[in-house]
C-alpha cells in the first residue's frame, strides 16, 4: 500500500524507453543544430549563436540552466522537510530579474562582450580580469560536479543502475551535442528538457492528489503538520530559512548568479536586441515561479502520503535526496513510462546546466586566457579549440561529480558554493559600476578580502554544520507497515553529521552557523566597503575621467525612459553586424581608460 514503507518496484522497460528517447531527443537537438549551422563556424556562432537569439527560447534556457537536478530533487525535499518557506524565493527571483535586466544587462549589451570579466579588465586591469575568471572556472567546476551527482544519485536509487556509470553517460551527452552544436544547440535543448522537467513534477502532483482524494487533502495535511508556516520574521542571521534570510541573503545570491555569472551572461548578450534581453529575463522569472511552485508542491505531496511513514527514519532510504525518488516509484510505477519520464526530467535539468556550464567555461577559456596570448589564431582553429576546450571541461565536471559525493544535503551544499564565491564578485562588479573613485588597487584588496571572509565561514560551516536553528520539522513511522531496519541519524539533517560537542571551536555555533544565504551578501558588502576604503587611501579620487559606457546610467533604467519627457536615449539597441570578435571591435576601442596596457587590451 502506497505510503506504508518497504522496498518499491524498479524500472519497467517502458521506463527505458521513454527515459532514453528523452536523451537521444536532446542529443538529436545538439546534432540538428551542429547540421543546420555547419556552413557558420565561426566562434561567435559557436560561443553567441551569431546573437540573433530571441527571447522567449532564451528566456526558458536561463530558467533551465539553474533550475537544474538539484531542484528536480533538492526542492521537493526541503518542502517535505523544512516546510514551504523555500517558496519565499518568488520574492528573490522577482528582485533578481529587475535588478539584472535594468543595471547589468544595458551595460554588458553595450559593451558587446563574449566573455563577462572582459569588464573587469576595462575597467580595472588584466590581473583582476584572470582571477575573477579563475574564480569562475572553480565555482563552475565544483556546481557543475554537483549538478551531475544528483540525479545520478536518484537514478542509481530507481534503477539500480551503477552510479559512475551514469555520471559519465550524463557528461558524455552533453560532451556531445556542446561539442557539435555550441550555444543555439545549448538553448534549444534547454527548451525541451524545460517542458520535460515541469512536466514530471506535474505527473508526480497528479498522481499525488489521486491517492490522496484532492489537492485539497494534500494542503489540509500540510498545513496540520506546519508545513505551510512560511512567514518567519524573526531577524537572527543564524536561523536557516527566515523571511530576511531569503529576501535579502537570497536576492542577493540570486543577483550574483544571474547577473554576472558567464553561464546566464553568455544567453542574454545572444539576443539580437536590448529589449529581447530584458525580455528574457522577465520572462524567465515566470519560469522561476512555475518550477519554484511545481517543486513546492510536489514535496507538500510527498508529506501528505508519507505523514504517517517517513521513508528516511523507516529506514527505506539514505539520504534526503533520495526522497523524491522513492515517491515516484510508490505512486507511479503502475503507469509503466511515467517514472522514466520523471528520472528524465532530473537528468533533463542536468543535462541543461552542465551544458551550460561547459559552453560558459569554453567561451571564458577562450576570451581570456587563450585568445589574448594567441592573437594570430585562424577562424578554423579557434573552432578546433571550442571542441576540444568542450570536452575538456566535460571530463573535468565528471571528476568533480566525485567531490560532489561527499558534501552531504545538494540543494544547500550548491547555493553556499554559489554564495561563497559569486559574492565577492558581485562586490567586485558593483564597485566598478557605481563607484568611479575605485581603482584597480582596491577592487584587488577589497575581492580578497570578500573572498577569504565567504571561504572561512563556508568552509568552517562544511566542517562544523549548525545543529541547532535548522528548523527540521516532525516526522512520524506509526503508520509504517513495512519497518526496516531504524537508522535514526538520517532523520537530522544531512549536514549533521559533526563532531562531538566538545570537539567543536568556540566559533561553530556563532560564525559558522550564519544563514549560507548570507555567504554571497558578506562576501558583496566585504568587498564593496574595503575596496572603496582601500581605493581613496591609495589615490582612487585623482583618476582621469573614465568612459561613461564603463558604469551604470539612468538612461539604461525602464523606469527613467517612462519618466522622461525626452523623446530618444543614448542606447541603441545592436544588430549582429556592430559585434566583431577581435582587433575590429569597435564597441572596445574608444575607451578612455587609465593606462596604456588596459587601453590595449581593451582594443582586443
Amino acid at each position: 500500500m502506497t505510503g506504508t514503507g518497504g522496498p518499491v518496484a524498479t524500472f519497467s522497460v517502458w521506463d527505458y524507453v521513454v527515459f532514453a528517447g528523452t536523451i537521444l531527443g536532446a542529443a538529436g537537438i545538439g546534432l540538428f543544430q551542429a547540421i543546420r549551422s555547419r556552413k557558420e563556424t565561426s566562434s561567435e556562432e559557436f560561443l553567441l549563436g551569431g546573437r540573433q537569439m530571441t527571447a522567449v527560447p532564451v528566456a526558458m534556457s536561463l530558467t533551465a540552466s539553474f533550475m537544474s537536478g538539484i531542484t528536480v530533487i533538492g526542492t521537493p525535499a526541503e518542502a517535505y522537510r523544512f516546510g514551504a518557506a523555500f517558496w519565499l524565493f518568488g520574492f528573490s527571483y522577482a528582485i533578481m530579474s529587475a535588478i539584472t535586466a535594468e543595471i547589468f544587462v544595458p551595460l554588458f549589451y553595450r559593451l558587446g562582450i563574449t566573455s563577462a570579466y572582459e569588464y573587469l579588465e576595462m575597467r580595472f586591469s588584466r590581473p583582476i580580469r584572470i582571477i575573477g575568471t579563475s574564480m569562475y572556472i572553480v565555482q563552475t567546476a565544483l556546481y557543475t560536479g554537483l549538478v551531475i551527482y544528483a540525479p545520478a544519485l536518484a537514478l542509481n536509487q530507481i534503477t539500480g543502475l551503477d552510479l559512475w556509470g551514469v555520471l559519465v553517460a550524463t557528461g558524455a551527452v552533453c560532451i556531445l551535442y556542446c561539442t557539435l552544436g555550441g550555444l543555439k544547440a545549448v538553448i534549444w535543448t534547454d527548451v525541451l528538457q524545460m517542458v520535460i522537467m515541469l512536466a514530471g513534477f506535474v505527473a508526480v502532483i497528479a498522481r499525488g492528489a489521486v491517492v490522496q482524494g484532492g489537492l485539497g487533502k494534500i494542503w489540509k495535511d500540510a498545513d496540520q503538520g506546519g508545513r505551510l508556516e512560511v512567514f518567519d520574521f524573526d531577524p537572527d542571521p543564524l536561523k536557516r530559512h527566515t523571511f530576511w534570510t531569503i529576501i535579502i541573503g537570497g536576492s542577493v545570491m540570486w543577483v550574483s548568479i544571474y547577473s554576472i555569472n558567464q553561464s546566464q551572461v553568455q544567453r542574454y548578450v545572444s539576443c539580437k536586441t536590448l529589449g529581447h534581453a530584458k525580455m528574457s529575463l522577465y520572462v524567465n522569472m515566470v519560469g522561476l515561479w512555475a518550477t519554484l511552485s511545481l517543486a513546492m508542491l510536489s514535496g507538500l505531496t510527498m508529506y501528505s502520503i508519507y505523514k504517517d511513514c517517513d521513508p528516511l527514519e523507516n529506514g527505506d532510504i539514505s539520504t534526503p535526496d533520495q526522497l523524491l525518488p522513492y515517491l515516484v516509484m510508490d505512486i507511479l510505477a503502475a503507469y509503466p513510462g511515467i517514472p522514466g519520464l520523471f528520472v528524465a526530467a532530473a537528468y533533463s535539468g542536468t543535462l541543461s546546466t552542465v551544458s551550460s556550464s561547459i559552453n560558459a567555461l569554453v567561451a571564458v577559456t577562450m576570451q581570456d586566457f587563450i585568445l589574448p596570448v594567441c592573437k594570430n589564431l585562424t577562424e578554423k582553429q579557434v573552432t578546433w579549440m571550442n571542441m576540444g576546450l568542450s570536452v575538456l571541461f566535460g571530463a573535468l565536471c565528471i571528476g568533480m561529480a566525485g567531490i560532489a559525493s561527499l558534501m552531504g544535503s545538494v540543494l544547500q551544499a550548491a547555493l553556499s558554493i554559489f554564495g561563497m564565491i559569486s559574492g565577492p564578485l558581485l562586490g567586485l562588479y558593483l564597485l566598478g559600476m557605481l563607484f568611479r573613485t575605485s581603482n584597480s588597487t582596491g577592487g584587488l584588496v577589497g575581492m580578497i578580502i570578500g573572498l577569504v571572509l565567504t571561504l572561512w565561514v563556508g568552509i568552517g560551516a562544511q566542517l562544523y554544520p549548525s545543529i541547532q536553528k535548522a528548523n527540521l520539522l516532525p516526522v512520524s513511522i506509526e503508520g509504517c507497515n513495512n519497518t526496516m531496519s531504524h537508522n535514526y541519524t538520517t532523520t537530522a539533517p544531512a549536514v549533521t553529521l559533526t563532531p562531538q560537542p566538545d570537539a567543536r571551536p568556540a566559533l561553530a555555533d556563532t560564525w559558522y552557523s550564519l544563514s549560507y544565504l548570507y555567504f554571497s551578501l558578506l562576501g558583496t558588502l566585504a568587498t564593496v566597503v574595503s575596496g572603496l576604503l582601500v581605493s581613496v587611501i591609495t589615490g582612487g579620487c585623482k583618476q582621469k575621467k573614465l568612459n561613461s559606457d564603463l558604469f551604470v546610467r539612468n538612461s539604461d533604467m525602464i523606469w527613467y525612459k517612462c519618466c522622461s519627457k525626452s523623446k530618444g536615449t543614448d542606447i541603441r539597441e545592436k544588430n549582429a553586424s556592430d559585434f566583431h570578435m577581435g582587433a575590429d571591435n569597435s564597441t572596445l576601442t574608444d575607451f578612455d581608460v587609465m593606462s596604456k596596457d588596459v587601453e590595449k587590451a581593451t582594443k582586443l
